[in-house]
């Protein structure tokens, strides 16, 4: 008698960057064999994330996520990265969850396991075909993390290995405040010397103009940084900041800005400060819930007002400019905000600095890809504890994801790295 050959798995690269693909693998199955590939991730927090499809092996007994079809599960279709980006929280875990790296300087453990047959459930009672252990990372071999406390600048600069000088970027995230890291040090891990700042908590309203602009010079005379070479990154209320030292600083002079899921809407300070409170920012009798009870607060800045002492005036701009949104974020107007932004700029004749990305059925955190797609989760205002409506749809939010992920890495490329970068006609 002979035995049949166990099924080989293989996830090629094993351990990679967390926006870098793999593939995956299956071999030694009976022709017409149906499996279903499951991947499993314990997050930091202690919760359970997995993903499965449903395959039926060719006629040589092999399955190639890269190649083949899923027939069903998580996700569906020719999906060579359906198994990270479809990931949810197992269920009759904790419910509300967004997947967020704390610490950067571990990897993402991933279980690439293949089952027999077709499942949907009930993964951990069951034995495995094969399996395989997967690393994902966000920072690269030799990247250097530095936490930074200086005064009132608190984050974490990122330093790409060798010994540059490098380009260098301001990375800032939105209103649920604290220290993230995760996307400064992917960007190091590109060639970007990237500080990850913390500007917003519980205590931290209003917050001194000075602080950015003190930021943006820490990292302009660093070393290991070319000076004329630094731009700025923000997310949803990183956004508005971002805009707001592209326009109105006298001191900040970046060299492009990438800005997603934000708006540029807001009341200005006369004085030293930005109050970044939310009574400045919208209408919040605007505020909506869905049948779920998730809170939607994409109308509190709508319409855009045409009053141009309540919103920044981008024809001001001098430095290209990046725009990321998607047509389903329930958190911010973003597209219509791009729009009435294009509109000024337009209106200043430096359309040659305005990059414009809008993605259909995409919602309000478009992260770095393959993250799993977060429509609603938990989220704290005013102390106040409730669930985001987020918005966007899995498929096209992480076709979004990695589509605006090689166009922004290519932006920054184009206006960092190279030597002719357009600037505003004077």
């Amino acid at each position: 008698m002979h035995n049949n050959p166990l099924p080989i798995l293989s996830v090629r690269p094993i351990r990679a960057l967390v926006d870098e693909p793999f593939k995956v693998l299956v071999e030694n199955l009976g022709p017409g064999s149906p499996v279903t590939l499951h991947s499993l991730h314990l997050s930091e927090d202690g919760d359970h994330w997995e993903a499965f499809g449903h395959y039926v092996s060719s006629q040589w007994g092999t399955v190639s996520v890269v190649d083949d079809f899923s027939f069903g599960g998580t996700y569906s279709g020719k999906e060579p990265m359906g198994l990270l980006w479809s990931q949810r929280p197992v269920p009759g875990g904790r419910r509300d969850l967004r997947l967020r790296k704390m610490n950067v300087t571990t990897p993402m453990p991933v279980h690439i396991s293949v089952y027999s047959g077709h499942l949907t459930g009930g993964f951990q009672d069951r034995v495995p075909l094969a399996s395989v252990l997967t690393e994902r990372w966000y920072m690269a071999p030799g990247v250097k993390r530095v936490s930074v406390k200086e005064g009132n600048i608190l984050g974490t600069l990122f330093i790409p290995p060798g010994p540059g000088p490098f380009p260098g970027l301001l990375d800032m995230w939105g209103g649920g405040g604290g220290l993230v890291e995760y996307r400064a040090a992917l960007l190091a891990s590109h060639g970007y010397v990237t500080f990850a700042l913390s500007y917003l908590s519980a205590t931290q309203a209003p917050v001194d103009k000075t602080l950015f602009e003190s930021v943006f010079n820490m990292i302009k005379t660093h070393p290991q940084v070319i000076p004329d070479k630094v731009g700025i990154f923000g997310l949803s209320l990183g956004t508005l900041i971002t805009l707001f030292l592209a326009v109105e600083s006298k001191v900040v002079r970046p060299a492009c800005c990438v800005c997603v899921s934000g708006t540029h809407s807001f009341i200005r300070d006369k004085g030293s400060t930005l109050t970044l409170s939310h009574d400045m920012l919208g209408d919040y009798s605007k505020v909506r819930v869905d049948e779920n009870n998730h809170v939607i607060w994409h109308d509190i800045t709508l319409p855009i007002s045409t009053d141009f002492s309540r919103k920044l005036d981008l024809s001001k701009l001098n430095c290209p400019l990046m725009l990321v949104s998607g047509t389903d974020d329930q958190n911010v107007a973003a597209v219509e905000a791009a729009e009435d932004m294009a509109q000024m700029i337009h209106a200043a004749g430096k359309d040659h600095l305005l990059t414009k990305l809008v993605y259909p059925g995409a919602g309000h955190l478009i992260e770095p890809p393959f993250a799993p797609h977060c429509r609603f989760s938990r989220f704290i205002n005013k102390g106040e504890k409730l669930t985001l409506l987020w918005g966007g749809h899995t498929k096209p939010h992480s076709d979004a994801q990695e589509d605006s992920w090689k166009k922004i890495l290519a932006f920054l490329q184009m206006h960092l790295y190279s030597s002719s970068c357009p600037r505003a006609r004077m």
